[in-house]
């Protein structure tokens, strides 16, 4: 997407990580982005980094888990900017790593509830928006893909959005709709380093990686902008790895 003037997209999770890095490059397009987060302070940091680069953004307060937050959140944005052409759901949560019968179902049910209910719930709000055209691009997770070890709650979500994904992608491509997910694996968020700090974890996930190094949040970001650009038109329902080569 190398230009898109009078566009308007909305990034959820923006506050941050890849969906900072996402309302970032949106925004180096030319487009008017709606900043999305549980945490107005980091959102409206992503607005005034955009704004200080010479962009338009809105930064707007959502909870994702909660329908209410949701269904404001977007009338915000349309109200705001007068439409909406694409979205990426990059919110969500992490689970603590433990076993299935470890797992307190409370914890289960929450992490379930925000990556997939909530991804569910922002897409309800999105898509009668989009009709004509535009896109949706969630952000998975390469444990969508396969199996994470001690991450049942985190894996089963994120499955639930790849398959939540197709379904919304065959139901509204004849609307002219396209969704697709991006499947990041480990990627260099000050997220990540926070819970890696003390420990191996990046030098041993970088040992795994094809590539040799984990992702920046940037990497990531560039895969959503391309897949809500005309450059992939004729793409829907697919979810993209973005993992250095650790699926193959």
């Amino acid at each position: 997407m190398s230009d898109t003037p009078h566009k308007v997209g909305l990034v959820t999770g923006a506050g941050s990580g890849i969906g900072r890095a996402t309302a970032l490059e949106f925004a180096r397009t030319g487009a008017a982005v709606a900043v999305l987060d549980i945490d107005e302070t980091t959102a409206a940091e992503t607005a005034e980094m955009i704004r200080e680069d010479g962009g338009e953004a809105l930064s707007v307060p959502v909870d994702i888990a909660e329908e209410r937050s949701v269904r404001a959140a977007v009338e915000r944005t349309v109200a705001a900017y007068g439409g909406l052409d694409f979205a990426v759901n990059n919110a969500g949560l992490a689970s603590h790593h433990r076993q299935l019968d470890r797992m307190p179902l409370d914890e289960f049910a929450r992490v379930v509830h925000t990556n997939l209910a909530g991804t569910f719930l922002c897409m309800k709000y999105e898509l009668p928006l989009l009709e004509g055209g535009g896109a949706i691009v969630n952000i998975a997770s390469n444990g969508g893909l396969y199996a994470i070890p001690a991450a049942p709650a985190y894996v089963a979500a994120k499955h639930g959005v790849v398959g939540l994904t197709k379904v919304a992608a065959v139901d509204y491509a004849p609307r002219g709709i396209r969704v697709n997910a991006v499947c990041p694996g480990p990627t260099r968020t000050p997220g990540l380093e926070r819970v890696a700090a003390g420990t191996d974890m990046l030098a041993a996930q970088e040992a795994i990686t094809p590539l040799g190094r984990l992702a920046t949040p940037q990497e990531a970001a560039a895969a959503a902008v391309w897949l809500c650009s005309d450059a992939a038109s004729y793409v829907t329902g697919i979810a993209l790895s973005v993992d250095g080569g650790r699926r193959a």
